[in-house]
């Protein structure tokens, strides 16, 4: 694929498919922009050398976007709306793309459409943005020219995933660790990111006395950042905010506690104000999983015993008693398959699903072996210290390979088209299975009709 030098060779190469008329992008002929154009544009969004070209070819896929019906959106409204009984029996599904971002984005939207839904958001945490080298702009552009190529009409849901408080660091120096949160939200807004999860659970400290006293600077942080990210959005977005109440891999969370939070964030979101802002439309609990699941010896990964009766109660409780759209379990994917339709039948808002996906990549037949090697020896020679005494090669590789991503990204985008659509072929197989167990086929009207479509218009990047 070319990677343009200039701005002006990338206007030369798209002229004919899209044309900057005073400022404003016109598309001039939308099956070549759909078709060959958004192709062009997204790897020069990820890997073009000069920045100019690189801010130009994310401007024209934004706008892109824009006109073509399928703009960055809030979830919010649709959330909102469970909680006043809108609907129910449906879990949507957020999934974290590490690498291939392009590809993936790709097959998910040629799920969605195959089965008629209208929800899933793509989403990218804190952490991998580092380590995946994918900065928000880089990936809300992934996100948007692939529902641009497969001409994806109605919201697209860009999410900033576990936005999270490092207790050390936060314990050092409060003010800094929450500079830098807010410097990270600002950046993901800017991109396009409007769901954003703020994790400040890191902060709940056992060790008070009361739930309230060990929910408190949970609660008080995520109020702090809620009302920045309400001080940053475009005119019409209301960006839908997550809190969290539990840490994944922690205890199983309780009603006391998600009483206690929401609370103390409400009374924080309401001072000093006549009208509180938008508080959030979710809130994530503990019940039982890890990220990424526990690996055994043999890279197999141990089974889950989660806790649905929490999922149900806390759900219930956070809708009635807060009109919060419900919960949000983390850490799922690699559960068995015959527990996914659980999520639906116990009234769980949101799942979050990743590593089942990462593992369907890396475990893959058509993964060419000398890519796979080429990884693991990488991973080997600049991972080496997080590797214990205990482990095995089997569980170091297993958890560190999420990190092969950035150094490998461009080997990952080129790789044949041959082994990418076997690769593809193997992930719309999940999606297929997880989205149906989610019970989110045919909701595509149900969202259309909640979420509403807002430009956010924005000038070029010259």
């Amino acid at each position: 694929m070319e990677l343009w030098n200039s701005v002006d060779a990338l206007k030369a190469a798209c002229k004919g498919s899209f044309e900057v008329v005073n400022g404003e992008m016109k598309v001039a002929d939308e099956k070549r922009f759909r078709n060959e154009t958004v192709d062009r544009l997204v790897w020069n969004a990820v890997f073009a050398t000069e920045e100019p070209v690189k801010k130009m070819a994310r401007w024209a896929i934004w706008e892109g976007s824009q006109l073509l019906g399928c703009p960055s959106s809030s979830i919010h409204d649709f959330y909102i709306s469970r909680a006043k009984d809108a609907w129910k029996d449906q879990t949507i599904p957020a999934i974290n793309i590490r690498g291939m971002t392009y590809d993936i984005a790709r097959t998910i939207f040629k799920t969605l459409a195959r089965l008629n839904s209208g929800a899933c958001l793509f989403e990218i945490a804190k952490s991998e943005i580092d380590y995946t080298k994918q900065r928000p702009s880089e990936y809300a552009s992934c996100i948007l020219a692939a529902a641009i190529r497969e001409g994806w009409h109605g919201p697209v849901f860009i999410q900033g995933d576990h936005f999270q408080a490092n207790a050390k660091k936060f314990a050092a120096d409060p003010d800094a660790e929450v500079e830098s949160l807010k410097n990270l939200i600002r950046e993901a807004i800017e991109a396009g990111f409007y769901n954003i999860d703020i994790d400040t659970s890191t902060l709940v400290d056992l060790s008070k006395p009361t739930v309230f006293d060990q929910q408190r600077a949970n609660f008080e942080t995520a109020a702090e950042l809620t009302k920045h990210i309400r001080s940053l959005e475009p005119k019409g977005v209301t960006v839908s905010v997550g809190g969290e109440i539990g840490e994944v891999g922690g205890k199983n969370s309780t009603a006391e506690e998600l009483t206690a939070f929401v609370e103390g964030f409400n009374g924080v979101m309401s001072l000093n104000t006549k009208k509180a802002p938008s508080g959030i439309s979710k809130i994530s609990i503990q019940t039982g999983t890890t990220h990424g699941g526990v690996v055994l010896a043999d890279g197999s990964i141990a089974k889950v015993k989660l806790d649905f009766d929490t999922l149900e109660e806390l759900g219930k409780v956070a809708r009635e008693q807060f009109g919060i759209g419900g919960v949000v379990q983390h850490g799922a994917s690699t559960l068995p398959e015959s527990a996914f339709d659980n999520f639906p039948k116990r009234q769980t808002l949101e799942v979050h699903l990743a590593t089942a996906f990462q593992n369907t990549i890396y475990e893959s037949t058509a993964l060419p072996s000398t890519l796979r090697e080429n990884i693991y020896k990488w991973l080997k020679q600049n991972c080496a210290k997080e590797k214990t005494p205990d482990q095995t090669d089997e569980q170091f590789y297993y958890k560190t390979r999420k990190k092969g991503f950035g150094p490998f990204k461009k080997e990952m985008w080129s790789l044949t088209d041959n082994t990418k659509s076997a690769l593809m072929s193997e992930l719309a197989r999940e999606f297929d299975m997880m989205f149906k167990k989610l019970g989110v086929q045919g909701n595509k009207k149900l969202v259309d009709q909640h979420v509403k479509l807002t430009p956010v218009r924005r000038k070029p990047a010259e």
